[in-house]
């Protein structure tokens, strides 16, 4: 794929590549505590901010391991950025990818992390031709672990207390699902229900 071939429309969505007109959407819910918290680039000021930003906007590729693309989260109705999607390429031997997600809080419980996400786990498995997929969340993040678990994905595990993060002890939770599995059809569902301890 092209960086003009780079969008993925949905029912409500358009996810697209980060433009330089996105940067102040994107600074309002990516300068929140509660968003830094789980990011890899972290923005104490607006210069932090824009550099982040700019690493962001340059993930438009996923051609060997390491690669990611960054898709903003566009609403169809007003064109509103509010938030951004990943795909990470994370090995090329077992065919694994990894998703990433952030959002602002006023679009926060509509369904639009759900529907970009899975859009982009799709993109995974049909476009890119992954195994599996996984993502990674904080234990205290129920929001983004509800959301994982709706879409399908298995909780495989649960790291407690693995971490100091801010002086206090971090958890962090891993979910992942297989192609064949995202492939079944939604109304399959498990009978077993997936514990970790």
């Amino acid at each position: 794929m092209t960086k003009n071939e780079l969008t993925v429309k949905t029912d409500r969505l358009i996810l697209r590549p980060l433009e330089r007109s996105d940067f102040d959407a994107v600074l309002s819910y990516y300068s929140l505590p509660d968003v830094q918290r789980y990011l890899d680039w972290k923005a104490r000021d607006k210069i932090e901010a824009k550099v982040a930003f700019d690493a962001l906007r340059k993930q438009t590729r996923l051609t060997r391991p390491g690669e990611i693309i960054t898709f903003a989260i566009v609403r169809k109705t007003d064109g509103a950025v509010m938030g951004h999607v990943s795909l990470r390429w994370a090995d090329a031997h077992a065919a694994q990818g990894e998703v990433r997600f952030a959002l602002g809080p006023a679009f926060r419980r509509q369904g639009f992390g759900s529907e970009a996400v899975n859009a982009v786990i799709t993109m995974g498995f049909a476009d890119y031709k992954l195994h599996r997929i996984f993502a990674v969340t904080a234990g205290k993040n129920e929001a983004a672990a509800k959301l994982l678990k709706h879409l399908g994905m298995r909780l495989e595990a649960h790291y407690r207390e693995h971490a100091l993060f801010q002086g206090e002890w971090d958890e962090e939770l891993h979910f992942a699902i297989l192609d064949r599995e995202w492939q079944r059809s939604a109304k399959v569902r498990d009978l077993s229900r997936h514990k970790v301890a």
